[in-house]
C-alpha cells in the first residue's frame, strides 16, 4: 500500500525536507493590512515581521479552505492508496478538522488525519517520522502507532515577550494575559489538552529560559537520544546563541534551529523563543 504524507505550513519544514520525503504542504494564511498571504508560499517569516512591526491593525490568521484539502487528496488518489495528514493542534485551529472532513469527501483513497496536539517544529517531528517510515514501506497502522509513542516524550515550551498577542488572538485567556502584564512576568507556556496555557510564571526572560533548560535536562538524563529544536520569532542570533550553549552541555541531544512563521508568530509575537524536543525513535 502506498502512503502519502501531508501536513500544513505551521510545521515549518524546510523546502529541502519536504522534497526529500515528498511531503505535501497545505498553507494557512495570515491577513494583514495590505491583504492576505499564504505563509511559506506568498510571504516569508522575516517579511511578515517587517510588515506587522508598528502596524495599526492586529493580523489575523485563517485555516485552509476545505476545498484545498479535497483538491490535494483527489490528486494523491491517482498515485496513492492512503494519506497520513498531520496538522497543528485542533485546540488552536480548525485545520485538522478540515482534513478530516475533506477525507470523508474524497473517494478512492483512505485519509488518516492526525492531530499533533502541538505546532511548529514538534509538529514537524511527527511529519518527518511518518514520511521516513512511509518511504521504508511501513503500514499506516505502524506509522500511527509510532506517532502515538512519540507523544510520550514530546515537549514544547515557549517564552513570549508580550502576552497581548495570544490574548487578542483568542489563544490565551484574558485573565492569564492580564496577570502576566501586571506582574511583568515572562511566563513559560506550553500545550496542555491541545491549547496553550501557562506552565509557570517567571519574572525575567533569562530565568524563564533557564527553567526550560532544566526541563530539557531532566528528559536528557532519562533518555538515550533526544532531538531538540530552538524556535525563534525573528530573533535568530539569540536563538542560535541559546542553541550553541545547550549543545555544549547535552551530548546526547541533537539540536536544530527553526522559527515561528507568520501564523504562529501572529499569536506569540516577535522576540519569542521556544524549545521543543522528542525522544529519537
Amino acid at each position: 500500500m502506498s502512503i502519502a504524507v501531508v501536513t500544513d505550513s505551521t510545521a515549518y519544514l524546510t523546502p529541502e525536507e519536504r522534497a526529500r520525503y515528498n511531503i505535501r504542504m497545505i498553507p494557512l494564511s495570515v491577513n494583514l493590512e495590505d491583504g492576505s498571504y499564504e505563509e511559506e508560499v506568498e510571504i516569508t517569516a522575516s517579511q511578515f515581521y517587517d510588515k506587522v512591526r508598528g502596524a495599526k491593525e492586529f493580523p489575523k490568521t485563517t485555516q485552509p479552505p476545505i476545498g484545498k484539502f479535497v483538491e490535494l487528496f483527489e490528486e494523491l488518489a491517482k498515485d496513492y492508496d492512503e494519506v497520513i495528514s498531520i496538522h497543528l493542534s485542533s485546540g488552536i485551529s480548525g485545520t485538522y478538522q478540515g482534513a478530516v472532513q475533506a477525507g470523508q469527501m474524497v473517494e478512492g483513497i483512505t485519509v488518516h488525519a492526525f492531530d499533533s496536539e502541538i505546532s511548529c517544529s514538534p509538529q514537524g517531528y511527527f511529519v518527518l517520522k511518518a514520511a521516513e517510515m512511509a518511504q521504508q514501506g511501513a503500514t499506516a497502522d505502524q506509522i500511527l502507532s509510532t506517532l502515538e509513542e512519540m507523544r510520550t516524550v514530546m515537549r514544547a515550551y515557549f517564552v513570549v515577550d508580550d502576552l497581548s498577542h495570544l490574548q487578542r488572538g483568542g489563544r490565551l485567556s484574558a485573565a492569564a494575559a492580564l496577570v502576566g502584564g501586571l506582574l511583568q512576568v515572562k511566563p513559560v507556556l506550553h500545550f496542555e489538552n491541545k491549547v496553550i496555557v501557562p506552565f509557570e510564571k517567571i519574572r525575567t526572560k533569562k530565568k524563564a529560559l533557564r527553567r526550560v533548560e532544566e526541563l530539557l535536562a531532566k528528559d536528557a538524563a532519562e533518555n538515550d537520544k533526544l532531538i531538540a529544536t530552538i524556535i525563534h520569532a525573528n530573533c535568530e542570533n539569540e536563538g542560535r546563541d541559546w542553541m550553541n550553549d545547550l549543545a555544549g552541555k547535552y551530548s546526547n541531544v541533537e539540536f536544530r534551529l527553526s522559527y515561528f512563521g507568520p501564523v504562529i508568530g501572529t499569536h506569540l509575537g516577535e522576540g519569542s523563543l521556544g524549545l521543543g524536543w522528542v525522544k529519537k525513535i
